[in-house]
């Protein structure tokens, strides 16, 4: 299924029916009176998020999404129907934005959201509410109201704990493999990870959180390099972050360097970002020149006040130690077995 997180869409709530002027001409009441009904309401357009999406691909072919008009009155004092309201399913995570005044609107983060983007129209009254003692036989009724109209953008932002961050080639997917039962694209290639993948990391019965693979990070990502623009947004709703670095024959670069840029990076697309806690963690240790490098490079992140730790995803070296301080940043100490 192809991933978009971003999309716009015009959102029409319906008008409400007009009022109706009729009069009561039944046998044997001569003096009826006025019997028009009310118009029924527009319909409202709600979103309302349904946990088994994880794209706005539906959305993203809708110009225009319109609820129901409401009916106009009729005569015998009877009320139009109301529009039915559309219901608009969207991803847990997803952002509402005025594309006018770029205001957010709503944030959908939790599973059971629901919320009124544009409201329909009020039905409009019919002649029988202007019945006055000077006026019996009112011959005017009220037209209905048009419904809210607005054009928006929709924003999703993965829900995740931890977000993992690297450098392309980094060990990121097969991290992500080893410790979830999500299955991202593993290849010897930058940018195989071309949208960002979830996982559930289970480190016991009740112990549990959400790791995010977020793709394309690379020097000048905040800038619009490689994907990092597209999808540095999804580290926001992340309560902590795993920095994978390693061993590359890449001239110039270095563990340490490949770090201080991404971390650059992130200062530039929101400072807050990093301030989150964070682990780094030297990946790929299964190779002895990974092994080796491991005690210097270990010397020189103390002195950043980082203690770094080693893992091979490969082998499963490190791998739940891992995965156990990561649970400990984001949740708190581990559960009690019984």
């Amino acid at each position: 299924m192809k991933f978009v997180d971003s999309c716009k869409v015009k959102l029409i709530a319906g008008a409400g029916g007009n009022g109706c002027v009729a009069f009561r001409r039944e046998k044997y009441i001569p003096h009826g009176g006025p019997s028009g009904g009310d118009g029924g309401r527009g319909g409202d357009v709600v979103l309302e998020v349904d946990p088994g999406l994880s794209t706005l691909l539906d959305l993203s072919w809708a110009h225009t999404l319109s609820a129901e008009e409401g009916e106009k009155g009729l005569g015998a004092d009877c009320y139009g129907r109301g529009g039915a309201d559309k219901v608009v399913r969207v991803p847990v995570g997803t952002q509402v934005i005025d594309e006018a005044t770029n205001e957010i609107l709503h944030d959908l983060t939790e599973v059971d959201s629901r919320v009124v983007v544009c409201k329909g129209g009020r039905g409009g009254r019919g002649n029988m509410h202007f019945a006055t003692p000077y006026d019996k036989a009112p011959r005017r009724a009220e037209p209905g109201e048009p419904g809210e109209e607005r054009t928006v953008r929709l924003e999703l932002k993965v829900m995740a704990d931890v977000g993992l961050l690297g450098f392309p080639n980094v060990g990121k997917s097969t991290f992500i493999r080893a410790c979830s039962k999500a299955r991202p694209k593993v290849a010897d290639y930058p940018f195989t990870t071309l949208v960002p993948h979830l996982g559930v990391v289970s480190i016991g019965e009740e112990a549990n959180f959400v790791i995010a693979d977020i793709p394309g990070l690379i020097a000048g990502a905040s800038e619009g390099a490689g994907l990092g623009h597209r999808f540095l947004k999804h580290v926001e709703r992340t309560r902590a972050l795993l920095h994978l670095i390693t061993l590359t024959d890449e001239e110039g670069r270095d563990p340490v360097s490949d770090y201080e840029v991404l971390m650059k990076e992130l200062k530039k697309f929101d400072p807050e970002l990093a301030k989150r806690p964070m682990i780094v963690a030297l990946s790929q240790s299964d190779r002895p020149e990974v092994q080796d490098l491991f005690p210097e490079l270990k010397k020189r992140f103390a002195k950043k006040k980082i203690a770094l730790t080693m893992v091979s995803a490969a082998t499963g070296s490190g791998v739940r130690d891992l995965t156990i301080a990561l649970y400990k940043l984001v949740k708190g100490d581990l559960p009690e077995e019984d």
